[in-house]
């Protein structure tokens, strides 16, 4: 696999992509000759190529001879505020560019923090390609099973990974925790929250009705047209959410792990030796139409709308790992500390656990 001269930094090389984005790989020849598995790491809400650069070359420390990665830049910034939708697409034509420039590459996974979770799953559901069947008409062909999965634009779909995303929008109660969850400022939120993060706000308090169409997440939850959602969702062998169970301002515990509030784990006693940040960790099988019962949505803080949702995305499988800095002194900063952006944060995290 050919790859443009880059810096070389503790074995490590990277260069500029498409549309301002980074590759990364090991300096290794022989490691980058089997390297055939593309990782796309997106940020979130006024980010840049720089916030996944710490993780990117960890992925490629840890695995130099497997993975290529691809830092995101197609967004950056004030792009962000350009809406869910419109920013899926600037994504996907350029994992599709990417592609092209890769053909060795056979395996793809995507790791996404905050909106750029809802960016990749939208940028997947138009990046996905249908497996071929020899009858078009068979009735499980919207069925998640190994042998009739599709593809993300060719490739084997491997991961997929969030990292404090609001799956279930940011309008519910205590879904914005800097609102305090008090009805009166997050009534006025919703109302205005357009003024400042303009179509993106709209579209993550679920305010959004472009066309007289329903909200472009409650829309992301089945497959729309040429948009296969759910079918790209379900094409990934692993899907798996990262989630802050306190100290996140700006996205709750409730919308990133895609739980009502009565599913929410005690996990004060949980204690993890190896990664004593992560308190729970839980795998959540795949619920079809019957199983997907709602719940008393007073009892569980949750409107029809974020229910929906919920149900929606319960309908595959999800690896959930929720994580507490609560004995960090960055703690306050839950939302940015868990992409851990730089080595000094990953060290104070560190430090604050060996105390």
């Amino acid at each position: 696999m050919e790859m443009k001269d880059g810096p070389v930094e503790n074995g490590i090389c990277s260069s500029e992509s498409i549309h301002g984005g980074t590759d990364v790989w090991s300096s290794k020849e022989s490691a980058t000759a089997s390297a055939d598995h593309l990782v796309v790491m997106v940020h979130g809400i006024l980010g840049s190529v720089t916030d996944w650069r710490f993780a990117a070359e960890q992925f490629v420390r840890i695995l130099p001879d497997k993975v290529i990665v691809h830092r995101s830049e197609r967004n950056a910034s004030m792009l962000t505020l350009d809406g869910v939708d419109v920013m899926g697409e600037r994504l996907a034509e350029e994992v599709i560019e990417v592609i092209k420039q890769k053909p060795e590459v056979r395996k793809i996974s995507f790791v996404s923090h905050s909106v750029g979770g809802l960016v990749a799953r939208y940028a997947i559901g138009r990046l996905y390609r249908p497996p071929r069947r020899e009858n078009e008409d068979d009735p499980s062909a919207n069925t998640c099973e190994e042998n009739s999965r599709g593809t993300i634009y060719g490739l084997e779909a491997m991961n997929f990974i969030t990292v404090a995303t609001p799956h279930l929008g940011s309008r519910g109660n205590k879904q914005v925790p800097f609102l305090f969850g008090v009805p009166v400022f997050e009534k006025a939120a919703t109302s205005v929250i357009h003024l400042i993060f303009r179509r993106t706000g709209r579209h993550l308090f679920l305010t959004d009705d472009d066309e007289g169409n329903p909200p472009l997440l409650r829309r992301m939850i089945e497959d729309c047209g040429e948009l296969h959602f759910m079918s790209a969702l379900c094409t990934f062998t692993r899907r798996v959410i990262y989630s802050n169970v306190g100290y996140d301002h700006i996205v709750g515990w409730r919308t990133s792990s895609i739980r009502r509030n009565s599913e929410l784990p005690k996990w004060e006693d949980m204690v993890n030796e190896k990664y004593p940040h992560i308190v729970f960790e839980e795998h959540c099988k795949a619920c079809d139409a019957e199983q997907c019962e709602p719940s008393s949505m007073e009892d569980d803080g949750l409107d029809k709308l974020e229910e929906e949702l919920l149900m929606g995305l319960s309908r595959v499988s999800w690896e959930k790992v929720d994580v507490s800095f609560h004995a960090c002194r960055q703690r306050f900063a839950a939302h940015s500390v868990i992409q851990v952006k730089d080595y000094v944060a990953h060290r104070k995290v560190q430090m604050s656990y060996s105390i």
